[in-house]
């Protein structure tokens, strides 16, 4: 036993100064100051760069400018309020109902005739026309880009004409039927989605004066077909119902 622990003694060593001042009796002191001596405050840094030495990236951006468009439904309310009554509209159509009355044509053609062109129209003209409106956006093909520019126009143009026609024959097929012309809600989208067409079709005339108006273009374009995407569902059900 003594022989082991005289091994042991001998393998220890002495402390480092260092270490050792941690053992005495004012060793609270010596470690805080031997932190005061140790620590030095950092450096501060300074910015030399200049105004010059910015990107123009950044220059463009502080000096760009944010123009927001909106757009107030409240005209088409005061242009709806100057159309005329269903009296008025069911006096003109008169003669060319008794004509589409005197043709015998089937119930089946006459109840889901207008239904299924406008179908047609919406998905085939206005579906594609939409597809080539994002394409001359973010298309990086310039023959892709300006085949979209050609053909985009003169669709959407073919829709608002097919529309404005096909209204006709929706009121001539209700009046055919003996079912009022202006009190569902498929006619008041009808008629709001012809206003905001009419507006649609304006906007490019003004494109370069005023370049943010493509936004307002594209986003009012985006809403309308959505509004005769709506404007469909609600001609399904009017068609169902009787």
């Amino acid at each position: 036993m003594a022989m082991v622990i005289a091994s042991f003694g001998a393998g220890l060593r002495p402390l480092s100064p260092s270490v050792q001042f941690l053992t005495s009796p004012s060793a609270p002191f010596q470690l805080r100051h031997s932190f005061a001596a140790t620590t030095r405050p950092m450096p501060r840094l300074k910015c030399l760069a200049t105004k010059e030495d910015l990107p123009e990236a950044l220059e463009s951006k502080e000096n760009s400018e944010t123009i927001l468009h909106s757009f107030s439904p409240l005209p088409l309310l005061y242009a709806a309020a100057l159309l005329p009554g269903g009296g008025a509209v069911r006096s003109v159509f008169g003669p060319f109902v008794e004509l589409v009355k005197s043709w015998n044509l089937p119930d089946w053609l006459v109840h889901w005739g207008h239904p299924g062109n406008m179908a047609v129209v919406l998905f085939a003209m206005g579906g594609y026309g939409t597809y080539l409106g994002f394409r001359i956006r973010y298309s990086d093909d310039v023959e892709e880009k300006a085949n979209a520019k050609d053909l985009h126009p003169k669709l959407l143009a073919g829709m608002f004409f097919f529309f404005a026609l096909g209204a006709t024959g929706g009121v001539t097929s209700l009046l055919t039927s003996d079912k009022p012309i202006f009190e569902s809600p498929h006619a008041v989208t009808g008629i709001i989605g012809l206003a905001l067409l009419t507006i649609q079709t304006i906007l490019p005339a003004l494109f370069e004066e005023n370049p943010g108006l493509r936004n307002v273009h594209g986003i009012l374009g985006s809403g309308i077909m959505t509004l005769f995407l709506i404007h469909a569902a609600l001609g399904l059900q009017l068609g169902l119902s009787y």
